[in-house]
C-alpha cells in the first residue's frame, strides 16, 4: 500500500472536545439562551411549533431590519452596490421569512383553538421589530408605537425610526441627486407619515426603466421591486394561513384579523415602481 492510499484510509482527526466554560460555539451562538426561550402556556403539542416560528420570525425581521438599514446608508453616501447587495441579502432572507408560515399554514381552526387562548391579547401587530420593517418601507403611523409604551428602549427605537426618512425616501434622494427630476414636496416631506405615491416619481422611474437595463439605477429599482414582490407574498402568505386557521373571527389583541389582513395585502411596497411599468 502506498503513503497516500495508507493517508487515506486512516481515520480523520477527531476534533478538539474540552475547553474551558462553554464551547466556542456557544459562546458565539448563544444557542443554550436561544433553546430556553420556550415558556408554553397550554398542554397542546402544536403551541411549541407556534412558537418557536413566531419566534424564527422575530429573528428574520431583526436581520431584514439590518440589511434595510445598510442599504439605506449605503444610498445615503451614493455606494450603490453596497445597498444593491444589502437588497439581494433581504430577498432571500424574506424568501426564508415566507417559508416560516408552512408550519403553520396547515393549522386547523381546532387546532389553533386548543392553545389560542394563551395568546391573551398578544399578536404578531404588536411585534416592534416587524414595525421597524414597516418604517423602513415607508408604511409609517405615530400611532404604531402606543402599544410599546411600558417598554422604554423599544419605544425609543421605535420613535427614532419613525422621524428618520424611509429606504424609499434615501432611494428618492439619491434619484435626485442624480439629475432626476423628484418634486421637492416629496424630497422635504415629513418623514414621519406615510409615503403618497407621486405621479412626478413614476415619471421618474419610468424614464430609467425605458433607458439601458444595466444602468446602475435600473438595477436598483429591480432589487427593490424584488424585496416589495417578497413583502407582498409574506403578506399574502400570512392572510391564508389566518384565514385557514381562524376564518373571519376577530383577530387577538383586538385586531380585525382577516379583513385587516386583507387591507394590508392589497397595498403595493415602493407604488411608483410598480405603475411605471405601464407606461414603458
Amino acid at each position: 500500500m502506498s503513503s497516500h492510499e495508507a493517508q487515506e484510509t486512516q481515520e480523520p482527526e477527531t476534533p478538539h472536545l474540552d475547553f474551558q466554560g462553554t464551547t466556542p460555539y456557544e459562546d458565539y451562538v448563544k444557542a443554550d439562551v436561544l433553546t430556553h426561550l420556550q415558556h408554553t402556556l397550554s398542554d397542546d403539542p402544536g403551541e411549541m411549533v407556534f412558537l418557536v416560528t413566531t419566534q424564527v420570525m422575530e429573528l428574520w425581521f431583526t436581520v431584514i431590519v439590518h440589511e434595510w438599514e445598510t442599504a439605506a446608508g449605503a444610498l445615503r453616501s451614493d455606494d450603490v452596490p453596497t445597498a444593491v447587495a444589502a437588497l439581494k441579502r433581504s430577498v432571500r432572507e424574506l424568501e426564508a421569512l415566507t417559508a416560516s408560515w408552512k408550519p403553520l399554514g396547515q393549522l386547523t381552526p381546532a387546532q389553533f383553538n386548543s392553545y389560542r387562548s394563551a395568546l391573551g391579547e398578544g399578536s404578531g401587530f404588536q411585534s416592534a421589530m416587524y414595525r421597524r420593517m414597516e418604517f423602513l418601507l415607508g408604511d409609517k403611523s405615530a400611532s404604531m408605537l402606543v402599544p410599546h409604551r411600558g417598554a422604554p428602549r423599544v419605544h425609543a427605537e421605535l420613535e427614532k425610526a419613525l422621524h428618520e426618512p424611509s429606504l424609499y425616501d434615501e432611494v428618492l434622494r439619491l434619484l435626485a441627486r442624480r439629475g432626476h427630476a423628484i418634486p421637492s414636496a416629496v424630497l422635504d416631506r415629513d418623514v414621519s407619515q406615510r409615503y403618497e405615491p407621486s405621479e412626478e416619481v413614476e415619471a421618474a422611474w419610468t424614464a430609467l426603466y425605458s433607458g439601458p437595463e444595466n444602468d446602475e439605477l435600473a438595477r436598483l429599482g429591480e432589487a427593490l421591486t424584488d424585496v416589495a414582490e417578497l413583502v407582498w407574498r409574506w403578506r399574502n402568505d400570512h392572510l391564508v394561513a389566518t384565514r385557514r386557521a381562524m376564518g373571519s373571527k376577530a383577530g387577538t389583541g383586538g385586531s380585525a384579523g382577516v379583513a385587516w389582513l386583507e387591507k394590508r395585502a392589497r397595498k403595493n411596497v415602493f407604488p411608483e415602481l410598480w405603475t411605471a411599468r405601464s407606461h414603458v
